[in-house]
C-alpha cells in the first residue's frame, strides 16, 4: 500500500525533534504552509517541532495558524483501540 501524502504534511515519529525542525523549515520556504501530524506518544515531539519553528528558527516569520485534535480509531475486533492524534498548522 503506497501512502500518498500531500508535500508539505511532515509526520513526526521517534526520530531526533531538529531533524523534523529542519525538514519543516525547509517546507516552509518552498510551500509557505506546513502541517506537522503526530499521533499517541509522538504528539509533544510535535508540538516541540512546531514551537522551534515559530520561535527559534523562523525569525518571527511564521506562526502557528491552526491546530486540530482528533482520535482515530485502529485495529479490527479486539484489537480496535483509540489513539490520539494532531494537526499543527504553520505559515507566515
Amino acid at each position: 500500500m503506497q501512502r500518498s501524502s500531500p508535500p508539505n504534511h511532515i509526520f513526526v515519529g521517534k526520530k531526533p525533534v531538529m531533524s523534523y525542525a529542519m525538514s519543516a523549515l525547509i517546507q516552509l520556504t518552498q510551500a509557505g504552509e506546513i502541517v506537522v501530524k503526530a499521533r499517541g506518544m509522538s504528539i509533544s515531539r510535535a508540538v516541540d517541532v512546531a514551537e522551534i519553528v515559530t520561535k527559534r528558527l523562523g525569525n518571527g516569520m511564521y506562526k502557528i495558524k491552526d491546530i486540530g485534535i482528533n482520535t482515530e480509531v485502529v485495529g479490527e475486533g479486539a484489537e480496535m483501540r483509540n489513539i490520539s492524534s494532531i494537526e499543527i498548522v504553520v505559515g507566515k
